[in-house]
């Protein structure tokens, strides 16, 4: 075996090694503190709500940067390498969103309840903050069935649906925002990143990109502003 190829196989080795090492002592500490603590359920619900948040911010801040008009410029990472991680990041962000919504609408504790967590105002628990979150769950359902339609419809329903994915972000901004920011840490760190998405927005829609004029002559290309994917 080549060196080269055997230093790759030893990092992937040790890299493996090292996350199950750290999982295995986060599961220990997070087992150790739900066995000392009076609702463990809450505890879980809170922190899956919190992974889920996290996780779709980042699934929006890759999208934005895979519908930039000049992300063909962009060296690092490759575009199917960004592909990817939009994807597995949809996916962790889906599973972190269904343990939210099962853990609360299981815990006594919550007053959420099945109905709560699935339709509006449902909740006895801040029910209009509960009900952005539940905007922003089905909202999320719209934009993720579009990521199976891609090839199948015309790229403008595509775009449409796959929209709703803003609406999801927005929805579950206010609701992490209204219900989930009982201190200033959590406070501070929904706000930036709100700055975050929105600096991004900013910086994709206020993209220019060069398209065919056909009042020029020849083939003279114009910048013109886009928002369009």
């Amino acid at each position: 075996m080549p060196a080269r190829e055997f230093l790759q196989a030893a990092a992937r080795v040790a890299g493996i090694a090292l996350s199950a090492a750290l999982c295995g002592a986060f599961t220990g500490l997070v087992w150790q503190q739900l066995n000392s603590n009076q609702m463990p359920l809450w505890l879980v619900a809170r922190a899956a709500g919190a992974a889920a948040f996290v996780l779709l911010t980042a699934v929006t801040l890759a999208g934005i940067v895979l519908s930039h008009p000049d992300r063909a410029r962009l060296r690092w990472p490759r575009p199917a390498t960004r592909l990817r991680l939009h994807v597995s990041l949809t996916v962790f962000a889906l599973v972190f969103t269904v343990l939210h919504v099962v853990v609360l609408a299981v815990d006594p504790y919550a007053k959420v309840g099945w109905a709560g967590a699935l339709l509006p105002m449902g909740a006895a628990y801040r029910p209009a903050p509960v009900t952005l979150g539940v905007i922003a769950l089905w909202a999320g359902v719209v934009a993720g069935l579009s990521a199976a339609l891609a090839g199948r419809v015309t790229i403008r329903w595509w775009r449409s649906l796959h929209r709703f994915a803003a609406l999801a972000w927005l929805t579950a901004w206010g609701h992490a925002l209204l219900a989930g920011s009982d201190t200033a840490a959590w406070t501070l760190a929904y706000i930036a990143s709100g700055l975050a998405v929105l600096g991004a927005a900013w910086w994709r829609y206020a993209a220019t990109r060069p398209v065919e004029n056909p009042k020029a002559a020849g083939s003279t290309l114009v910048p013109v502003r886009t928002g369009r994917r």
